[in-house]
């Protein structure tokens, strides 16, 4: 653990700062993620630059990084000609990314607690579509179960804070992630991305959210990866269904083209609207696609009592 103190005792005492888009971070560096594989393709050819896109956060006021395992699948790497072993070896590097941009971060002057959570995204993130938008997938519960449980361990063993099960559109994939973390002895978030007052898969996100309230792995439930003025209803329906402390880390409002892969639209966000969220129930707080380092600052200086 990179704090002495648990991710969830620090959400029992206040709020925690998350950190904002990998890829967009990665983007403004200049590096090219026209890939199937996003930004997990640089876990093996550049990984120095996740290192540096998390300590880019962690500066910018983040408590928590997210690891650049969303699309890292032994699925997609076996499509790139990776085999298990190495696939296994670069889940493992996505923490350790992460746990070195935290040492920098202390070396650099940063004294707060700092967590890693390894992010674990959804089946439609490895067939990078934009399925993860829609759900439905056409696969049972068990079949996605056994499709998570390899990387899940992994994962596991690598020993982050946290799991991220993040973007998850279908409550059937939830029941599949929720099975599978069950043991492993790493606490998790479920985080749903969401239209309105349901699930991609049109699921109504109080049978959604209800699925995490007696799971005692889950230490926060919520929303990411969707539009912000989607995020306040969320907050309160994950908050009275769950009676956990509530994550929350929306786009910046524009929208995601799966066909032309490329964003369209304006930023909506604003890191005021964060103070609402937090006083409907949300404790875990930050910013999604196109949300960068300077978002993530104003959201921690609105957080700061």
């Amino acid at each position: 653990m990179t704090s002495d103190t648990s991710l969830a005792a620090a959400l029992a005492a206040g709020t925690v700062v998350l950190d904002g888009g990998m890829s967009n971070q990665l983007e403004s560096a200049g590096h090219d993620l026209s890939d199937e594989l996003w930004s997990a393709r640089l876990l093996a050819e550049r990984p120095e630059a996740i290192t540096e896109a998390h300590l880019a956060y962690f500066e910018a006021g983040a408590d928590v990084a997210i690891t650049a395992s969303y699309q890292a699948t032994f699925e997609g790497f076996a499509r790139r000609g990776i085999g298990r072993e190495r696939a296994a070896e670069l889940l493992a590097l996505s923490v350790e990314s992460a746990r070195e941009a935290a040492r920098r971060a202390a070396a650099k002057g940063v004294t707060r607690p700092l967590w890693v959570a390894a992010s674990v995204g959804p089946y439609g993130a490895m067939l990078a579509d934009g399925s993860e938008y829609r759900g439905r997938y056409g696969l049972s519960v068990d079949e996605l179960a056994d499709f998570h449980r390899p990387r899940l361990e992994v994962l596991a063993s690598a020993r982050p804070d946290v799991f991220a099960l993040e973007t998850v559109p279908d409550a059937d994939e939830a029941r599949a992630l929720l099975r599978v973390v069950r043991g492993l002895g790493v606490p998790a978030w479920l985080s749903y991305t969401v239209e309105g007052d349901r699930t991609r898969a049109g699921q109504p996100l109080e049978e959604a959210f209800a699925l995490a309230a007696e799971v005692d792995e889950v230490i926060a439930v919520g929303v990411n990866c969707c539009a912000p003025q989607d995020v306040d209803g969320a907050v309160r329906t994950a908050a009275r269904v769950t009676g956990k402390p509530v994550v929350v880390y929306p786009n910046s409002g524009e929208a995601w083209d799966a066909g032309a892969r490329a964003w369209a639209g304006r930023s909506s966000f604003t890191p005021e609207e964060v103070t609402g969220w937090r006083a409907s129930g949300a404790r875990l707080i930050g910013g999604c696609c196109r949300v960068g380092p300077e978002a993530i600052a104003g959201i921690a200086a609105a957080l700061t009592p």
